[in-house]
């Protein structure tokens, strides 16, 4: 199954760019490619795709407004001539920031990110589907690669899950799991309703929330710290849960 692909961008060499470069990968399609992010933004909530290559410095909508208004999780990819919105980016779940000119080279690191996180995800919804016992909406517990091996990990059990680059380490109460996924798919696996990602680097289950103390919540004896993304929303959902 090919990777559909959309790219937007308002210089329409840089989007040649990337389509010359994706001709090369024969598991990834360019599906859409738009100039202006509001076409863009409309055809994604019509017609979901699996990668976005997305530039920041556009009219009428910047590259960040448009992923924070997006209700579909596609993969994105930024492709920008500026440095200085990396770390917000990562903070909005960006799998790569490449800063143009983009090289055949790079973009085929980000690409081996995408096709590697797309292939746990796969792995990981096949273990969960071959128990006959239960239905993707009575899922109890997802199965991750550690040391080649498949474990169960029941959502229950799960107090927090912690980026470590191109690991993470899903923290539970007896033990940690370290597993080679990125955040933004693992999270993709846990039921929304119950966990939420506050930060680059965390994704929390909602009701092993302890405190919350300024911009970072409790868990046990683990101060995590909330975003600045996400400081509204994490608020709102967490206290939402407290009669005072």
């Amino acid at each position: 199954m090919k990777i559909k692909c959309l790219v937007l961008d308002d210089e329409p060499l840089a989007i040649k760019i990337i389509q010359k470069h994706l001709e090369s990968f024969d598991n990834f399609e360019v599906t859409h490619t738009f100039s202006n992010p509001v076409d863009a933004f409309n055809t994604i909530s019509k017609e979901p795709v699996d990668l976005v290559f997305l530039d920041i410095n556009m009219p009428r909508l910047n590259g960040i407004e448009f992923i924070k208004n997006l209700t579909t999780s596609p993969f994105i990819i930024i492709t920008t001539a500026y440095r200085e919105y990396a770390v917000e980016s990562f903070e909005l779940d960006v799998i790569d920031y490449l800063v143009k000119p983009i090289s055949l080279k790079r973009l085929m690191k980000a690409l081996n990110k995408v096709s590697h996180q797309i292939n746990l995800r796969t792995e990981s919804f096949k273990y969960i589907h071959s128990d006959s016992s239960l239905s993707p909406r009575q899922g109890n517990h997802f199965f991750v690669k550690v040391n080649k091996k498949m474990i169960k990990i029941y959502f229950d059990d799960i107090l927090y899950i912690e980026s470590l680059k191109d690991y993470v380490s899903i923290k539970t109460a007896t033990k940690d799991y370290i597993t080679h996924y990125n955040l933004s798919a693992i999270t993709k696996l846990v039921p929304e309703y119950e966990f939420m990602r506050i930060h680059r680097s965390f994704t929390i289950a909602l009701n092993k929330v302890n405190a919350i103390e300024g911009n970072c919540v409790q868990i046990r004896d683990k101060m995590i710290p909330i975003g600045r993304n996400y400081v509204k929303e994490v608020k709102g959902r967490i206290l939402s849960g407290f009669v005072v």
